[in-house]
């Protein structure tokens, strides 16, 4: 691993990461934001972690769909209000309030998908 900085990863970081603003501006509806979104987040911090750090694709993957686990966590131990910040808005969106088994099944399908994805350009570039 080594800290080396990735302009694709970054903007698609940034992409993604407007997408996500506007599935919670926009979109109310009972797939895609609950959904959809929670595959996305994870793809996003993936790509925000790897537009900085150099590490093979399974051990970054991992490791931030260990945290995302460990966010959810924290939803399930009901830790906003616990730290007294259940009426900050920041808090909220960024830890979260409730704990779904479905938010633990969406990070692991986006974070599939991102191996999955990597795996796949890392073959086509070797066939280049």
């Amino acid at each position: 691993m080594s800290f080396r900085f990735s302009m694709p990863y970054l903007l698609l970081a940034i992409l993604i990461f407007a997408v996500e603003v506007l599935i919670a501006l926009y979109v109310h509806d009972d797939l895609i934001r609950p959904y959809f979104g929670d595959v996305l987040v994870v793809v996003l911090i993936y790509c925000f972690v790897r537009s900085f750090i150099q590490a093979p694709v399974v051990p970054v993957a991992l490791g931030v769909l260990i945290f995302s686990y460990l966010v959810e966590m924290l939803q399930y131990f009901k830790v906003v209000k616990l730290l007294g910040l259940q009426h900050s808005r920041a808090a909220n969106i960024i830890i979260g309030n409730y704990f779904t088994w479905a938010d633990i099944i969406c990070y692991t399908i986006g974070i599939g998908g991102t191996i999955l994805a990597e795996k796949l350009i890392a073959l086509k570039r070797s066939n280049v």
